[in-house]
């Protein structure tokens, strides 16, 4: 029987030419930060944007971290925890200002952008009610890229820093209730909730958005009567699904609000702005049909407040009265709490350094996700945020042609 001619895929089998082995290069980090904690001194902030656990990570990576001296304090973190995690502590805002990131939590002050030099990236808050021309054509001659707090998303469409502050601020807000609710401030002398045989106290309030599901959450476990108003009935399906209880939901109607706000003992302001703009959905006239001593928490305040007569308060002074009606209105609730804050936000930002270091910087960030690019309201000079322009009637440029410029 004579041999089978051998085919060529045999003959190549048995060549030399076998798959060979290779080792594929880990992918390291590409991109180095130097990083900038300046200390607040705005509207008596405590947070900061990184703990020490976070530095310690970031500077076991090869990134630097400048802290100025004393900036941690309000939080508890003292200048020996971010020297012992590796951070260099710096005794001058001039000094940390010369970091690429500067990370921050209240926007600068004009004095502050003094300090930025053009191709520097800042993360901030923006408070939008606070706002004004003067700051955004400050920040743009400067030609920095600003990302702001308000306007991150997250890689499913949430907000994470504003979802980790508003957790904080409705869970804080109904402990602050308590406290204006109580004698010893001058306050109707009703504890917040409820006992055997007294009456609930009614707690009204206005947006069902996460600081309302917080605060209703923290309400109902103390026996308070809640009621719920948003002009969004998912809002309102999801909060009484998410928090498992019937309790009275309404949209925003003028009479059956007004009538609610009468027998209100504690009425919590927690509506978001829409495309930069908030309304007032309570006006003058219904504060001044409340009873005396009750009281009013404006938590979209640094948005401009939902209530007509709120004013910015501190907490040195984070009361007023109007009407017989003690308004508690003060933007950065979530200071009161500023060791949780700072480890909320630390957590968040944290991870986002770290995946904008693989990506090769922030500029590539940028690029690479548009959940990140959402954060960006000036761009190298130029006003990148819609809502922002027609604000202040300016000129923007729209950040993903300019993503469409790059390919």
């Amino acid at each position: 029987m004579s041999e089978k001619k051998k085919s060529g895929f045999e003959a190549l089998a048995k060549s030399s030419l076998y798959p060979q082995e290779e080792l594929l290069q880990v992918k390291r980090s590409k991109h180095s930060f130097a990083i900038g904690l300046p200390k607040e001194i705005s509207l008596q902030e405590n947070r900061i944007s990184l703990t020490p656990d976070a530095v310690a990570l970031l500077t076991s990576q090869g990134h630097e971290v400048m802290v100025e001296t004393k900036a941690g304090e309000g939080s508890k973190f003292s200048d020996k925890l971010y020297s012992e995690a590796g951070a260099k502590i710096v005794y001058s805002p001039l000094e940390v200002y010369k970091a690429e990131v500067i990370l921050k939590i209240e926007p600068p002050t004009l004095e502050e952008l003094e300090f930025f030099k053009p191709g520097q990236t800042l993360i901030s808050a923006l408070q939008l009610g606070n706002l004004d021309k003067e700051y955004i054509d400050a920040i743009t001659k400067k030609r920095v890229t600003a990302l702001a707090y308000e306007f991150i998303e997250d890689k499913v469409g949430g907000m994470p820093i504003i979802r980790a502050m508003s957790e904080i601020a409705g869970s804080t807000v109904i402990l602050i209730a308590a406290e204006y609710l109580s004698t010893v401030n001058k306050g109707k002398g009703v504890i917040l909730g409820g006992i055997t045989g007294v009456p609930p106290t009614k707690v009204v309030i206005v947006g069902a958005g996460t600081v309302a599901e917080y605060a209703a959450r923290a309400a109902l476990s103390l026996g308070a009567e809640i009621q719920v108003f948003d002009n969004q009935i998912y809002k309102l399906r999801r909060i009484k699904h998410t928090l498992g209880h019937q309790f009275y939901t309404s949209t925003i109607d003028t009479s059956t609000l007004s009538e609610s706000l009468k027998k209100a003992d504690v009425v919590i302001g927690a509506l978001r702005a829409e495309k930069g703009k908030i309304r007032h959905v309570i006006s003058e006239e219904m504060v001044s049909q409340m009873k005396p001593d009750s009281l009013i928490i404006d938590l979209s305040i640094d948005q401009g407040g939902c209530v007509a007569t709120s004013e910015i308060t501190t907490h040195d002074k984070p009361v007023f009265r109007k009407y017989d009606v003690i308004h508690y209105c003060v933007p950065n609730v979530a200071s009161r709490v500023a060791h949780t804050a700072a480890t909320a936000l630390s957590n968040i930002f944290t991870p986002t350094i770290i995946r904008a270091a693989e990506e090769g910087g922030v500029e590539a960030m940028i690029f690479a996700h548009k959940w990140f690019m959402k954060g960006v309201y000036t761009y190298k000079g130029g006003l990148t945020n819609e809502s922002l322009a027609h604000k202040f009637g300016m000129k923007y440029k729209n950040i993903e042609l300019l993503m469409a410029a790059r390919v």
